[in-house]
């Protein structure tokens, strides 16, 4: 199951993550957030272990979302070592998430 972060917990759930993280920010009342939100929970499920998937409600968090000025959703960040090292904007296939998280977690 995707984790739901917040603003609160943000810094030690994300920025502190030693693996790789993929946020879907979103919104209840988004269309094109409800049809990714799928995706985001299978990925939780795939990855477990492996990267950290999670979702920021943006109405219920804005701390964070004005943060990293998210104007449109969806919006996924993905996070390594606490810094954005990718972004899509916009509903996208599975395999374009996957392979944002799979590039990650290539050692470097």
């Amino acid at each position: 199951m995707a984790k739901h972060f917040t603003d609160a917990t943000w810094d030690s759930e994300v920025l502190g993550s030693d693996k790789p993280v993929l946020v879907d920010f979103w919104a209840e009342w988004c269309g094109p957030c409800r049809m990714i939100g799928p995706l985001v929970e299978e990925l939780a499920t795939e990855y477990e272990g492996k990267a950290l998937i999670g979702k920021l409600n943006v109405d219920e968090n804005p701390g964070v979302a004005t943060k990293y000025g998210i104007r449109s959703i969806p919006t996924i960040l993905v996070f390594k070592g606490g810094e954005v090292v990718d972004k899509i904007v916009g509903a996208v296939p599975k395999n374009m998430l996957s392979q944002k998280i799979d590039a990650q977690m290539v050692v470097s």
